[in-house]
């Protein structure tokens, strides 16, 4: 009976063993479809070629930081910029507030608090 044990016990460490030497072969495994010589995707993150010397649309997340820091704000931070809105959270006398501005140029005040 220990000798079954024994043997058992080795059957399954063998095939472990086994097993996280095929994963590793598995990873370099790749599959082209289609013309392999295309250039790769456009990244939509990046600006345009030319786009570098013009100013951006909408409000400046640091001129917005700025403005909440007229307004009262101390340690003020964007946490949120939406195609209408940047909102910006710092601290006033009375505690954490919040204030969102227009996401157009100037960013003019909306609203303050919640």
């Amino acid at each position: 009976m220990q000798f079954l044990a024994k043997a058992g016990l080795a059957a399954m460490l063998t095939a472990g063993t086994l097993a996280g030497t095929v994963v590793p072969a598995a990873a370099q495994f790749n599959i082209t479809i289609g013309d392999p010589d295309r250039e790769p995707p456009r990244d939509y993150r990046r600006p345009p070629p030319g786009f570098e010397g013009r100013r951006p649309r909408g409000c400046d997340p640091r001129l917005a930081e700025d403005l909440a820091r007229d307004y009262g704000f101390r340690r003020p931070r964007v946490v949120d910029i939406t195609p209408r809105r940047v909102i910006v959270q710092g601290w006033t006398r009375r505690g954490p507030d919040e204030m969102s501005f227009g996401n157009v140029r100037g960013c003019p005040a909306l609203r303050r608090g919640y």
